[in-house]
């Protein structure tokens, strides 16, 4: 059984501003952070179709540490996806953006090949999270 998780969130905002952020690495490592520790977690990706990426943190006695990524969709500003895996899942990540007018934009997150719930939950927690504190990247 493969569950999808699905989550959207606004942001005063422009679209290219929010693709910096999602595809800019020095970017990504100020809101993609270890969400044990907050620091940050540092990583080499570039929106390239087929370029594979890395990010890493300090590891803990529940994880390595590493996420392994393979870059799928490249449609700026609208489209981003990408394989993430990491402790034993494999899944996709996909990003639309979507210009709401106003100075508002909208992120939707797919994540699908989820296995289990608790990985559904773990990694819905986790995008919270963390885009929660892409929103204090995009307000800097």
């Amino acid at each position: 059984m493969s569950l999808t998780l699905t989550l959207d969130f606004q942001y005063t905002t422009s679209i290219e501003k929010l693709w910096s952020a999602l595809t800019d690495s020095s970017k990504l490592a100020k809101w993609v952070v270890n969400i044990h520790t907050g620091q940050a977690m540092e990583n080499d990706f570039k929106p390239v179709v087929g370029h594979h990426f890395q990010f890493r943190t300090q590891p803990t006695e529940w994880w390595d540490g590493i996420v392994d990524g393979e870059v799928l969709i490249v449609d700026e500003p609208n489209r981003l996806s990408y394989t993430w895996a990491s402790g034993g899942e494999k899944h996709t990540v996909t990003w639309t953006l979507q210009d709401l007018g106003d100075g508002k934009v909208n992120l939707h997150l797919e994540q699908t090949g989820i296995s289990n719930e608790p990985a559904l939950n773990g990694a819905k927690y986790g995008w919270s999270k963390w885009c929660g504190e892409l929103e204090k990247v995009l307000e800097q």
